[in-house]
């Protein structure tokens, strides 16, 4: 028998919300993140950037992402403790700006730092992050949540669709090429 989402009930990872004490492990997994092929079109962060962060900042971002209704970063916990995945959301308050200074004109909450190790990929484990990310999402009352694509990365284009994220046409320029977002309603 298989989970909803194809995995075998053994092969199943923990998914949960970071904890405070997680810092080390929220460091070794971005890094790790930051190492894949993949990374100078899926993530606005450098390896060497990261890797050069003081264990201070770590500790600060895990805490925040830990608790409260501004961020929240779920993870993918399998056999031996092992970090295979992660997802984070951002809150995003209507009449605010987001990062590129683009208005926000609902409660939605942004995706960021998907990350999933190359040997658990394809088994339904983003599935059950997202999924995990739009309760929580739900919960604090975003009635969206969106992320931020690179026009070239056809992979992640593909696995978010299956999630049910559809285009909206909105480009946002970058150095390193363009970012397209996508959108999934909640409820």
């Amino acid at each position: 028998m298989t989970s909803p989402y194809g995995l075998s009930p053994a092969s199943v990872p923990a998914v949960r919300r970071v904890v405070a004490g997680d810092w080390e492990q929220v460091r070794a997994a971005r890094l790790e993140a930051l190492q894949d092929e993949a990374a100078p079109i899926a993530y606005l962060e450098t390896y060497e950037a990261a890797a050069a962060r003081p264990d201070e900042y770590w500790q600060e971002r895990t805490a925040r992402s830990a608790a409260g209704s501004a961020v929240a970063q779920l993870v993918a916990i399998a056999d031996a403790d092992a970090w295979v995945a992660s997802v984070t959301g951002l809150r995003e308050e209507p009449g605010t700006a987001d990062w590129s200074g683009r208005p926000i004109d609902q409660l939605q909450v942004h995706v960021v730092g998907v990350w999933v190790r190359p040997d658990h990929r394809g088994a339904g484990l983003l599935a059950r992050l997202v999924d995990e990310l739009e309760a929580w999402a739900g919960d604090g009352g975003a009635t969206r949540m969106r992320l931020l694509v690179h026009e070239h990365n056809a992979r992640a284009r593909a696995a978010y669709r299956k999630l049910g994220f559809s285009p909206t046409g909105v480009v946002v320029p970058l150095e390193a090429g363009n970012e397209l977002e996508m959108v999934r309603p909640l409820g």
